[in-house]
């Protein structure tokens, strides 16, 4: 993440974008139908999609023809669920390529996928087990976030590994060389997204609990005080 313009073959990029099309198209949906049952959301997506354009946007080069960077999809996933950050997501990631030549028009679906659909649900699933079983409530926002991040990372390795497979090895050398050179930048990217997210948590909730409780997030009477 981002995959640079033109670096996946033809038939990847139109079946990933294929496949983020669905997704896109009801995250479409989701939003409309939470703006109009709460219009005073509206300042708190904006916030979501800030976020994310703000972290994806810091890029570290890495060697695979891609780069490396936190994600920032987690927070408006745990706010909004995860289908409303694949339309945002996609607008991002629009942005970026056109205004910063970060990422690509042809590689955007794959981009998608993995960013905008993945790491959301990944990040909104994670949180919600963690709550299951009890965790606190910023260790569950740290796992979701940081582990979101990670799970984006992993999905574009595969999507490059799909792409160009090894030579001897095949799709699974291949796998393990691209998430092996992510890793030793996205660990700790991912960490650092994950103690964010949860800083920003504890300031909503200071200052905003009574939205964050009508989205049903458990906000604990500590972190409200």
């Amino acid at each position: 993440m981002h995959i640079m313009e033109g670096f996946l073959p033809a038939k990847h990029a139109v079946a990933w974008s294929a496949a983020s099309a669905p997704f896109v198209a009801y995250g479409i949906y989701s939003i409309k139908k939470r703006v109009a049952e709460h219009p005073e959301q509206r300042m708190l997506l904006g916030v979501a999609t800030a976020f994310t354009f703000v972290l994806s946007a810091l890029k570290i080069p890495s060697v695979t023809g891609s780069c490396s960077h936190p994600t920032g999809t987690g927070f408006g996933a745990l706010l909004f669920g995860p289908a409303a950050m694949a339309p945002l997501g996609a607008i991002v990631l629009l942005f970026q390529a056109i205004l910063l030549a970060h990422g690509g028009l042809t590689t955007l679906g794959a981009n998608i996928f993995s960013m905008a659909i993945v790491g959301p649900f990944a990040a909104y699933g994670i949180f919600r087990m963690a709550q299951a079983i009890k965790l606190p409530f910023g260790l569950s926002v740290f796992l979701a976030a940081a582990l979101g991040d990670l799970l984006t990372y992993v999905t574009t390795s595969l999507q490059l590994a799909l792409a160009f497979p090894d030579p001897v090895g095949g799709f699974t050398a291949s796998l393990a060389k691209f998430a092996g050179i992510f890793a030793l930048t996205q660990i700790p990217l991912a960490a650092s997204e994950g103690f964010l997210t949860v800083l920003v948590f504890n300031a909503l909730a200071r200052y905003n609990a009574r939205e964050l409780q009508s989205m049903n997030l458990p906000i604990p009477q500590e972190v409200k005080a």
